[in-house]
């Protein structure tokens, strides 16, 4: 079984990598927030926005809708777009093996 930091350093970059292919600006993530009564922060740099994350004492799914939201957040987006994008997010988490976190395999047929 994956820790929390594995599977959020492995959901981070999937993300990340989704945003860079929607064209979107890429936040960097980090672990835990600063402010030790929020489960999600987002500061935005010169260089790009840094969403930081709580995962202590969280479930796998809050944490993945937190990152979520916060490239969304980094992207300002809102209403519709925010939809499509968070569907675009969500699909790029459920390519992520439930075992190792890595790329799911894909079967070739014989």
């Amino acid at each position: 079984m994956r820790s929390g930091a594995v599977l959020f350093a492995q959901c981070a970059r999937q993300l990340q990598s989704a945003a860079r292919a929607s064209g979107l600006v890429v936040p960097a993530f980090r672990s835990p927030p600063r402010r030790r009564d929020a489960d999600r922060t987002i500061r935005r740099l010169p260089g790009g926005a840094v969403v930081a994350v709580r995962l202590a004492g969280r479930q796998a799914a809050q944490i993945q809708r937190d990152m979520i939201d916060g490239v969304l957040a980094a992207n300002d987006l809102d209403g519709r777009a925010a939809e499509r994008m968070r569907q675009v997010l969500l699909r790029s988490l459920a390519e992520l093996d439930p075992v190792d976190g890595g790329p799911r395999a894909t079967r070739h047929a014989a």
